[in-house]
C-alpha cells in the first residue's frame, strides 16, 4: 500500500513543475490529474486550479457510471517495475489536452492541461504529459526511501525534450526505427541560427533536414561537393548560407550533419523543416508546424492573433451567423497581415445599424471587403495613421479615423495612444469592437471601455496547498 502523504508529495511536485514548464511553453497553463494507485481503490483527482470544472458530466460517465476504462488494458503482474508505462491516449475533451498511462506502480493515471487556441500542435504537449506520467510512476515505484524529488525540475525544463520526443515518434512511424538523423543537435542549430543576425537582419528562409539516403531524390539548384559540405554545427556559416534561399521556394538541405546544397520541388516522404521568419520561426514535419521558436526557446504558439473573443462577440451579436463569420474572417486576415508586416494598426468593428460617425477619411461608397481586391486595399490602408472603420455589412466605410473621447479610469499610460484612444472611444459608443495591433505583434480586443483578454486569469497558487479528493466527492462539490 502506497503511503498517502508520500503520493500527495509526489503529485504536488509533479503538478507544480509541469504547470510551470507548460506555462513557459504555451502561456499560463493549469494542470490536473485523475488517478488510481492500485486496483480497488477510489478514483482520485487533484485539480488545484479548477481546470476540470465544467467537465463533471463526462468525467462521471467515463470514470464512475462505466467501468470500461478499468479493463481496457491489463497491467502485467510481473515484469519491469520501473519505466514501463502502458499509454492511455488523449481523451479528446473540449478545450483540454490529456495523456496518461498504466504501470505496476500506478494502476491508472490521466494528466490534463489546457488546449490553448493558438497551439501549432498538441503533439509536444502530449509528450510532456506522457513524461509526467512516467515520472510519477517512477517516483511511486522508488518509494519514499529512494525518492529523489527531481521530477518537478525535469518537467519544468522539458520543452526541447518534448519537441524532440514528438519528432522522433513521428519519424519512427513514417520511416522506421534507428534513423541516423539526430534531433537534439538539429534543434540546437535551429535555435542558434534563429538568434544570429546577418548584417543587422534576422534570418529568413527554410532549412530542411532529410536522411542521407534520401539526398539523391531531391531536385538541386546547387550542390556542394561531398568533401566541402559546410558543417551544420557551424551555425553562423549556415546562417550566411540561408540568405541564398530567402523569400523563395528554394530550401537549404541538410542531412543533420552537413549542408548538402540548395534544392527546390518535391521533398521525400519524411523531412524536418525550420522555417525562419525573422525574429521567430516554425519547426515543421512535412510542412506541418509542430511548434515555433523565438528568443532562443521553443513555444507552442503559432504566432497568430488570439481573436477568440472577437469571434464570440460576433456570434452573440444580432447579425446572422453567416455574416458574422465572414466579418470575422476579414478581421483575422487584416490582423494577420499587420502582424506579418510588423506594423501597428487599429480596426473598428461597428455593429450598429447606423454606423457611428468617426472623424477621418470617409468614402463616397463603402468598399465591399468580401471582394479579394478590396480586402487587399484595406490591408494597405491599415498602414495609414488612424483606424479603419468596418461595419456590420462587411464593408469598409472609412480609414485614417481618429478615435477621440473623454478620459476614463481604465486607461493605461504604458500601453500607448492606440490602446487608450480605443478605450475612450468604445466607452462613449456602444456596439463597437476595436482590435488594436501593436508593432510588436501584441493584439488587444476592446469593448465598452475595457480590454477583453483571451488570457485566462486563474490565480497562480501553489499546488502544494491542495490534497487529492475522491472523484465522486469532487463531482458532488461542483458549484
Amino acid at each position: 500500500m502506497t503511503d498517502f502523504r508520500f503520493a500527495c508529495h509526489c503529485l504536488n511536485d509533479t503538478l507544480e513543475g509541469l504547470s510551470d514548464g507548460l506555462s513557459h511553453f504555451s502561456g499560463l497553463s493549469r494542470v490536473a490529474v485523475i488517478y488510481m494507485l492500485a486496483p480497488g481503490e477510489d478514483v482520485a483527482i487533484l485539480d488545484p486550479q479548477r481546470l476540470l470544472r465544467g467537465h463533471e458530466p463526462i468525467l462521471q460517465e467515463i470514470y464512475i457510471d462505466r467501468d470500461q476504462w478499468l479493463h481496457q488494458v491489463q497491467v502485467p503482474a510481473f515484469g519491469p517495475r520501473y519505466g514501463h508505462l502502458l499509454p492511455e491516449k488523449n481523451l479528446q475533451l473540449a478545450g483540454l489536452v490529456s495523456y496518461g498511462g498504466r504501470s505496476r506502480s500506478v494502476f491508472y493515471q490521466m494528466w490534463f492541461t489546457e488546449h490553448h487556441p493558438d497551439m501549432c500542435s498538441t503533439g509536444p504537449t502530449e509528450r510532456w504529459l506522457e513524461h509526467a506520467a512516467w515520472r510519477f510512476s517512477h517516483d511511486i515505484a522508488n518509494a519514499a526511501d529512494l525518492y529523489t524529488g527531481i521530477s518537478g525540475s525535469f518537467l519544468r525544463e522539458y520543452a526541447t525534450h518534448a519537441v524532440r520526443d514528438f519528432i522522433v515518434d513521428q519519424m519512427n512511424l513514417t520511416i522506421g526505427w534507428d534513423t541516423p538523423l539526430r534531433i537534439f543537435p538539429i534543434l540546437d542549430v535551429v535555435l542558434g541560427i534563429s538568434n544570429t543576425k546577418e548584417e543587422g537582419s534576422w534570418p529568413r528562409g527554410r532549412l530542411v533536414f532529410v536522411e542521407a539516403r534520401f539526398l539523391e531524390q531531391l531536385d538541386y539548384v546547387a550542390r556542394f561537393p561531398k568533401n566541402e559540405m559546410p558543417a551544420l554545427e557551424n551555425f553562423k556559416h549556415v546562417r550566411k548560407l540561408l540568405q541564398a534561399v530567402e523569400r523563395s521556394s528554394r530550401v537549404l538541405v541538410s542531412d543533420g550533419r552537413s549542408v548538402a546544397g540548395m534544392a527546390d520541388g518535391v521533398m521525400p516522404e519524411f523531412f524536418l523543416g525550420a522555417d525562419f521568419r525573422g525574429q521567430y520561426g516554425y519547426m515543421e514535419i512535412n510542412n506541418e508546424a509542430i511548434c515555433s521558436f523565438s528568443d532562443g526557446n521553443f513555444n507552442s504558439t503559432n504566432h497568430r492573433a488570439k481573436l477568440v473573443h472577437v469571434e464570440e462577440m460576433l456570434l452573440e451579436s444580432e447579425i446572422d451567423a453567416e455574416t458574422g463569420n465572414t466579418l470575422f474572417q476579414v478581421v483575422v486576415q487584416l490582423v494577420h497581415y499587420a502582424q506579418a508586416e510588423h506594423f501597428g494598426c487599429t480596426i473598428v468593428i461597428d455593429l450598429n445599424w447606423t454606423p457611428v460617425s468617426i472623424a477621418g477619411h470617409n468614402l463616397e461608397s463603402p468598399v465591399d471587403l468580401k471582394n479579394s481586391r478590396s480586402l487587399q486595399l484595406a490591408q494597405s490602408l491599415l498602414k495609414v495613421d488612424g483606424a479603419v472603420h468596418i461595419c456590420r455589412d462587411v464593408q469598409l466605410h472609412g480609414f485614417a479615423c481618429l478615435l477621440d473621447g473623454l478620459a476614463i479610469g481604465a486607461e493605461d499610460r504604458a500601453r500607448g495612444a492606440r490602446f487608450n484612444s480605443a478605450l475612450r472611444f468604445t466607452a462613449a459608443h456602444p456596439n463597437l469592437i476595436v482590435v488594436v495591433v501593436s508593432a510588436d505583434r501584441f493584439v488587444s480586443v476592446i469593448q465598452e471601455g475595457g480590454e477583453i483578454s483571451a488570457q485566462c486569469r486563474w490565480a497562480p497558487a501553489s499546488p502544494r496547498d491542495f490534497s487529492p479528493k475522491a472523484l465522486k466527492e469532487w463531482i458532488n462539490m461542483a458549484d
